[in-house]
């Protein structure tokens, strides 16, 4: 969110500085889950902003740095004096406790994933968690407080975090060490909860309906009577996009479908399809493989790959619009975890790769860019399309990297490598499908592997192509766990995969979970 809500101006709602981590934005996400409204600046945030603002609430996010570097994030150590609930995790823990005159040293061993947190005594923070004193959190640090500032108290400890949550005794500030944000953290959504509402005391009256009704008007103070185009792909972002821009500004907008060669099997008649029987949004259809597909051969280098893409994604937007005439904006799906694995928007927080609607653009653009979910999780714009009244057919596809086959082609593409990743994908896909195990799965893909192994068919010696397939549960993508399968659903999609596509002979099943691996491979 970058603007404060309309309407409703002064329901409460917490601020969240964010110190870099690439969690941050799961932290809004779980707050918003509470229906309480929120915001996430940088922590050069001032005093007086922040005074302005009037949030109920701070939290101090995470953070990748250690607060005993000397070019480190840092916050006015006067913020406890403005009287908020203050809440500090992980980093924000260990920058409290360093500004505030405690301790904080380089562990000797840095304590990551799950972790055993023990209460050691009742608090607001941990007020209705269920399974009693003991749960499973989530660490990531390497810095741990050896002495806490005078005046907080410890509240819960794990075995490598004797300071794992603490408060202090008079003012309403607490931190703890673990991560309540992501989903590895037992009742996690429950601890920020009983701080937002609990501790803060916000209402909860921020819904999706009050995020469209607030889009729709910044998209119009934007765009104003201007003509836009919409990047297209078919995907669930961009498609809520479209339908929220069409509703702001309604025949101001054309829809531009790029076909790029990039594409899953059937993608550009079920777009084609979609959008005339539906939505009834205007659409272009541009036939465009070879301007992509040239410029990809003996590319390996997958952020090369993003930036040859996303060039020639603009290239072909600004063309369209030129033919359309006098078109000022182009509307991108962009999402939340887009923008924080490519640039770091608020915080410090680091590169994890370059989105080819991110960090893949050129530097000059002819199009200004609106980007209404730009801060939004995919499953937050589900539900944006569902009370836009989407078919759930659409709202409920599977992420579909921008990108597209390109980056799931692990080597340089090829239009045979793109073929036989294609079947393979449609395979894994239908075999999803058929088991009933689709919606209850975050993604299910093929990956083309730069591999060739041995084999035998039909009494002869093989040496062909190995295909991967990856299957992830997931809420957010900030966070996946690969899906245990069952044995006769993988054992169906190998031997069908080998079967039915030429120039494949091995089937191999990805069982990394992110992190540490990203659910794509590029």
């Amino acid at each position: 969110m970058t603007s404060a809500p309309s309407g409703d101006a002064e329901r409460d709602r917490i601020l969240i500085l964010d110190f870099g981590s690439q969690y941050t934005q799961l932290i809004a996400r779980r707050i918003r889950e509470q229906s309480v409204y929120c915001e996430i600046h940088p922590p050069t945030m001032s005093l007086s902003d922040i005074r302005e603002w009037d949030p109920a609430g701070l939290i101090l996010s995470g953070g990748p740095s250690s607060v005993l570097d000397e070019d480190s994030p840092t916050v006015d150590p006067a913020i406890v004096d403005l009287g908020l609930p203050i809440l500090g995790i992980c980093y924000g823990l260990q920058l409290l406790t360093h500004r505030l005159g405690g301790v904080v040293e380089k562990a000797d061993d840095r304590e990551y994933g799950r972790a055993l947190f023990k209460l050691d005594r009742d608090d607001p923070l941990f007020a209705n968690l269920p399974g009693g004193a003991e749960r499973v959190v989530w660490m990531s640090h390497g810095d741990r407080v050896l002495r806490l500032p005078d005046g907080f108290t410890v509240l819960g400890t794990s075995e490598g975090s004797p300071f794992a949550a603490v408060r202090h005794a008079d003012r309403p500030i607490w931190g703890v060490q673990f991560h309540p944000e992501v989903v590895h953290t037992e009742a996690g959504t429950q601890i920020l909860a009983n701080f937002a509402h609990g501790i803060c005391g916000c209402s909860g009256s921020w819904t999706m309906q009050a995020f469209i009704d607030e889009a729709i008007e910044r998209i119009r103070e934007q765009v104003g009577d201007r003509r836009v185009v919409c990047g297209l792909s078919g995907g669930v972002d961009s498609s809520v996009a479209a339908v929220l821009v069409h509703k702001a500004i309604g025949e101001q907008l054309t829809c531009v479908f790029v076909d790029n060669g990039l594409l899953r099997e059937g993608e550009r008649e079920e777009v084609q399809r979609l959008f005339g029987e539906h939505l009834e949004i205007p659409l272009v259809t541009v036939r465009a493989e070879d301007r992509f597909l040239d410029p990809l051969a003996g590319v390996i280098d997958p952020e090369k790959k993003r930036r040859i893409i996303g060039h020639t994604f603009i290239e072909v937007f600004e063309e369209e619009a030129r033919r359309l005439g006098e078109t000022d904006f182009l509307v991108q799906g962009t999402l939340y975890p887009d923008v924080i694995e490519s640039v770091s928007v608020r915080g410090p927080s680091a590169t994890i790769k370059t989105h080819h609607n991110v960090g893949g653009l050129p530097e000059r653009m002819e199009l200004a860019l609106v980007e209404p979910l730009r801060e939004l999780f995919k499953d937050e714009v589900r539900e944006v399309g569902r009370v836009l009244g989407l078919p759930e057919v659409l709202v409920g596809r599977h992420p579909f990297p921008g990108p597209g086959l390109a980056i799931r082609v692990i080597t340089d593409v090829t239009r045979e490598r793109l073929a036989i990743l294609r079947r393979a994908d449609a395979i894994v896909v239908h075999e999803i499908r058929r088991a009933s195990l689709y919606d209850s799965l975050w993604q299910a893909f093929a990956v083309y592997l730069p591999v060739q192994s041995v084999g035998v068919m039909g009494d002869e010696r093989t040496y062909e192509n190995a295909i991967a397939v990856r299957c992830v549960s997931s809420v957010d993508a900030m966070t996946a766990d690969w899906a245990p399968l069952p044995h006769e659903v993988l054992q169906t999609i190998g031997t069908r995969i080998i079967n039915e596509v030429k120039g494949v002979n091995r089937v191999v099943y990805d069982i990394s979970s992110k992190p540490p691996a990203t659910i794509e491979w590029e």
